[in-house]
């Protein structure tokens, strides 16, 4: 919709601040990772299992929009395998689909506890 003004002349809506579309991208993105993350493992994040490239699995604290130890690319992340002693990207694990034995070997090998 375009408004008119006293001579005549038609002005284009005003667009969003630059901040206002960063801060809406911001969260847009924040929003699609933690859809990912739910999608992935049934839960939006906190201490959750997942699986390293070489098939180890161990909890981690998976948090959306937010990474000390590990280097976020998009849904994966490169993070230290406690397993087998490797760097790896990672992706969250759904615990129903595991069986009750890889469940408790993975929460027992936890990774460093700092969110």
């Amino acid at each position: 919709m375009s408004a008119h003004t006293s001579n005549g002349r038609v002005h284009p809506p005003a667009r969003p601040s630059r901040r206002l579309r960063i801060a809406l991208a911001a969260l847009a993105a924040v929003a699609i990772e933690a859809a990912a993350t739910w999608l992935r493992s049934g839960r939006l994040g906190g201490s959750l299992i997942v699986r390293c490239r070489r098939g180890h699995l161990f909890s981690t604290i998976w948090l959306p929009a937010a990474s000390v130890k590990s280097l976020r690319l998009g849904f994966w992340r490169v993070q230290r395998c406690p397993v087998g002693g490797h760097w790896s990207l990672v992706a969250p694990v759904r615990a129903s689909e595991l069986t009750g034995r890889q469940r408790a070997r993975a929460e027992r090998a936890k990774d460093v506890r700092l969110p």
